[in-house]
């Protein structure tokens, strides 16, 4: 199946959603477990964002499929 310029779009957003989510999740982490270090923190929070993985991607374009697959069976 090839996807279209908006599920390709949606699919991009998703996985961008996924590494924030990612980032926000090691930053609770090290908080959590007393981590206080100025140089940890500030790696973390300065530490671009990954752009999209190819597992990222995948991950994503799964879920617009999946999302197809629902709309053509109802």
């Amino acid at each position: 199946m090839q996807l279209s310029a908006k599920d390709r779009l949606i699919a991009a957003l998703v996985a961008q959603l996924h590494a924030e989510r990612e980032t926000r999740d090691a930053l609770a982490f090290v908080i959590a477990n007393g981590q206080r270090d100025r140089d940890v923190l500030t790696a973390i929070l300065t530490d671009p964002v990954p752009a999209f993985t190819q597992a990222d991607l995948a991950y994503a374009e799964e879920l617009v499929r999946r999302y197809h697959n629902r709309r053509e069976a109802a």
